[in-house]
């Protein structure tokens, strides 16, 4: 459901965004929202949404217990990079 919101803005910000949401194709109100959107999720870090194509790939592999996850990064990005 979509409210109205008023907000008090400085007119220079105001023409900049929508000169921006109008080169972008956007409104401004959704830019606003998105903003909003992230800027609330940030402080809820702990809840990290998985794409379906990680969600289908988690739990696919286990990784044996005696391998030492560092010195195997390291070793396979050595024999990539170097």
């Amino acid at each position: 459901m979509n409210t109205k919101l008023t907000l008090t803005l400085e007119q220079s910000v105001i023409q900049k965004a929508k000169k921006y949401a109008k080169a972008n194709d956007w409104s401004l109100s959704k830019i606003i929202e998105n903003y909003l959107k992230v800027l609330t999720k940030a402080n809820n870090s702990n809840e990290i949404e998985l794409t379906p194509i990680v969600k289908s790939l988690k739990g696919s592999f286990t990784n044996p217990k005696d391998v030492d996850y560092k010195k195997e990064l390291t070793k396979r990005l050595s024999e990539k990079y170097l």
